[in-house]
């Protein structure tokens, strides 16, 4: 199934902007913009992870969002 039709793991309706690639459970792999940016101000933020959309919409949510800076991993395809 093609990102464009997957739905986000958590919430089950946003479309995903971004895909953790090394997920503690596999069932939530793919995150969209609300829930992605929910786990960065809780403080549980993605850190290996790949844009789907093209565009670094997650990298400018760790940006704005993140407090902790911390080594993040863009993983290449």
């Amino acid at each position: 199934m093609g990102a464009h039709r997957r739905k986000c793991d958590w919430c089950g309706s946003g479309t995903p902007i971004v895909r953790d690639m090394e997920p503690v459970n596999p069932d939530y792999q793919y995150w969209c913009e609300e829930c992605a940016r929910a786990l960065i101000i809780k403080g549980d933020p993605i850190e290996t992870y790949r844009e789907l959309e093209g565009e670094p919409i997650y990298g400018r949510l760790l940006d704005d969002h993140c407090t902790l800076k911390r080594f993040y991993s863009f993983a290449t395809a």
